[in-house]
């Protein structure tokens, strides 16, 4: 048995996909990736789907609104906050039908709160970024709000053992200072990494595996090891041999890795042992026993698959599901 929340030689997906039927995209998460399935996430809905909104309608007494510049903190909840709990409710709801008698790990997805605070603008126009006392109340809000979030995932699926995936692919730009201004002619200052830790570890909810996923180039290895983050999730085509040693010591930590291995759009499968050969060439380069890859490592594909077609998206998420098992049953010769 793993000592994770998962079993060996799992796959999962990272959170978006295309269409709208969330009804449908659920019973395609539950087929195809069984042993870690997830909460999916439809942005083709419109205002309050997408990761932002969706993120913003858990914040308690912290309302947002939508300006023609993206989201913006108001006075009070209006239509578009109205919109995006609408959306989560039916989410919810269709995951309490489909999830029926399931017991296992089920991962949720939020905005991470460095993301949010260099998205979401403040009254008066800056991005919340640019406010270190917002900052601070826009994480204390999301810690909260995450934390009923999850109350409300477990009574839907009282077999589930939830895990929280926060999306921070703004975290690189905010630690070295190219988040730009509302304006677009600045740039907002960089945040100490000390900070930034600080602020990931206050939204994790207390005994929840929380993993942060990073797409972007340059993940903040040493960042999120502070954090005390659970696992990693990361795109495998991003990473370079120089950020290895660093990768090494999350391992060694006990890390897990969500490893991206096939497009996250459109495109030719490789077979699995294609798909899985940046897993397996990663660990033999670490030098760890390869009994543990299938335990620590989750394959995944390298991002969202809101911009791929629906049955594309199925067949990344079989594949990595199929890819996993290699590593398993033969990592040192796939």
């Amino acid at each position: 048995m793993s000592e994770f929340p998962w079993s060996t030689a799992s796959a999962t997906g990272v959170g978006s996909h295309p269409g709208t039927d969330h009804m449908e995209t659920l019973r395609v998460v539950f087929g195809e990736v069984p042993a870690l399935p997830y909460l999916p996430e439809l942005p083709e809905r419109g205002v309050g789907a997408d990761m932002v909104g969706r993120t913003a309608s858990l914040l308690v007494e912290l309302p947002v609104e939508v300006q023609p510049s993206g989201w913006r903190f108001t006075d009070r909840p209006g239509r578009d906050v109205r919109r995006a709990r609408e959306h989560l409710a039916r989410d919810l709801d269709a995951l309490e039908e489909v999830a029926q008698g399931y017991e296992g790990p089920l991962k949720i997805q939020v905005c991470g709160p460095w993301t949010l605070a260099g998205t979401i603008e403040l009254r008066y126009g800056d991005r919340t970024l640019a406010d270190p006392g917002a900052v601070r109340d826009l994480t204390d809000s999301l810690a909260e709000g995450l934390a009923v979030h999850v109350a409300a995932v477990r009574a839907r699926v009282p077999g589930a053992q939830v895990l929280v995936q926060l999306d921070e692919p703004g975290l690189p730009g905010v630690l070295t200072g190219t988040v730009p201004t509302a304006s677009g002619f600045g740039r907002l200052a960089a945040v100490e990494a000390t900070v930034s830790a600080e602020r990931l570890r206050a939204v994790q909810p207390p005994g929840v595996f929380t993993l942060v996923h990073c797409c972007a180039p340059g993940v903040p290895f040493g960042v999120l090891r502070e954090a005390g983050v659970g696992g990693i999730a990361l795109d495998a085509g991003l990473l370079r041999r120089r950020d290895e040693d660093a990768i090494g010591e999350a391992i060694e930590r006990g890390t897990a890795l969500f490893l991206g291995v096939v497009p996250g759009t459109d495109a030719r499968l490789d077979d699995i042992g294609v798909v899985a050969r940046p897993a397996v060439d990663l660990w033999n380069r670490l030098s760890f026993a390869p009994s543990r890859l299938a335990e620590q490592v989750v394959l995944t594909p390298s991002c969202g698959l809101a911009g791929a077609s629906p049955a594309y998206a199925r067949n990344a998420l079989a594949k990595c599901r199929e890819a996993a098992r290699v590593l398993r049953e033969d990592p040192g010769e796939e």
